[in-house]
């Protein structure tokens, strides 16, 4: 009986550590849930000093002392001949290339970044300098590729020149943003194209007939909903589906016509993906070479500067209230309406 009444005592206390466990967790989510937003942090980070720093540093170690000391001499004329050079044209202003680095989702949730270090860079650069954006993405949202494209071309706009550099792939979607640059560069193994649409949306009509549970759905205008996940999908509304499909892809293959006028849109539009060294014989990009071949192309020549915005978490999104956040609206989004991707 003793063992019974210990046992007892023991498990109520480790229940009521627990119930106590459960309401300082809910309280603390109940704050961070009514957290605003944290604010988002300009990055700049000059790629040249890091660059010269890995060389530095490979000197020291492979280099015996005798060849560092001669190292150091010339590198001490070379800083002297620098500063004359710097007088002697203090009004030339030395040529500079951002890099932005772009990895896209199927939501392009990350144009928000985008814009934001368009934007700063537009504040500062001059008629000389040039934008190298990095940009690796398998496509997704066309409203939200759509708007990251559209960033792309205010590079132009401003009379920068854009280059764009793909190691990995640029499809759908991420075709359509590589399309935009001046001098599109690939590697030979990255995945380039894919220009076409695609929409897709599940329907479970027979299994809730089956089940006998009926399905009500009202709309106002003959097109408000043409393919529905619950309701008995008609040829009718089917038809209008795919004639919307076939208007975005019109759209985009315009797009890219648009931007790449030498490229045979009516043989590249086909959905398709090419690997870079196919993509350059199609016209869809125009050099093969990775994006750090063309970074250490213009070092020491340019100073290199490397643009990031990033947003700081608040306490919810940690706790990965954000994600389940994020789960619901795409369930959502699926039941109100079928999407149509890049």
């Amino acid at each position: 009986m003793e063992f019974i009444y210990d046992y007892g005592l023991f498990l109520a206390k480790a229940i009521t550590l627990v119930i106590a466990l459960v309401v300082v967790l809910v309280a603390v989510v109940g704050v961070a849930s009514r957290q605003k937003p944290g604010k988002g942090q300009l990055e700049i980070v000059s790629i040249t000093e890091q660059l010269n720093e890995v060389k530095h540093y490979a000197h020291s170690v492979l280099l015996d002392k005798a060849a560092q000391k001669m190292l150091a001499k010339e590198q001490k004329k070379e800083a002297k001949q620098k500063k004359r050079d710097i007088k002697d044209h203090a009004d030339e202003t030395k040529s500079r290339l951002f890099v932005v680095d772009f990895v896209g989702s199927m939501d392009a949730h990350e144009v928000d970044r985008l814009r934001e270090e368009i934007t700063a860079i537009l504040s500062i650069a001059a008629p000389q300098d040039e934008v190298l954006v990095r940009l690796e993405s398998g496509g997704g949202v066309v409203h939200g590729y759509g708007l990251a494209a559209s960033q792309l071309q205010r590079i132009k706009e401003k009379g920068l020149k854009l280059t764009i550099a793909v190691d990995k792939v640029a499809a759908s979607g991420g075709y359509m943003m590589a399309c935009v640059a001046d001098h599109l560069l690939s590697a030979r193994f990255a995945y380039i194209g894919s220009i076409g649409v695609l929409a897709q949306i599940p329907n479970v009509h027979k299994l809730l007939k089956k089940h006998d549970v009926d399905f009500e759905q009202h709309t106002a205008g003959d097109y408000k909903r043409t393919l529905t996940v619950f309701g008995e999908n008609t040829e009718e509304g089917r038809e209008k589906f795919k004639q919307d499909l076939q208007s975005i892809h019109k759209q985009f293959k315009d797009w890219v016509q648009s931007q790449r006028e030498k490229l045979n849109i009516d043989q590249v539009a086909t959905g398709e993906v090419w690997l870079g060294s196919e993509a350059l014989e199609k016209g869809l990009v125009d050099e093969l070479m990775t994006s750090d071949d063309y970074i250490m192309s213009h070092h020491p020549a340019r100073e290199i500067y490397a643009v990031k915005y990033s947003t700081k978490k608040n306490m919810a999104e940690k706790l990965g209230i954000s994600v389940s956040t994020a789960v619901e609206r795409s369930v959502t989004g699926l039941l109100s309406k079928a999407r149509f991707w890049f």
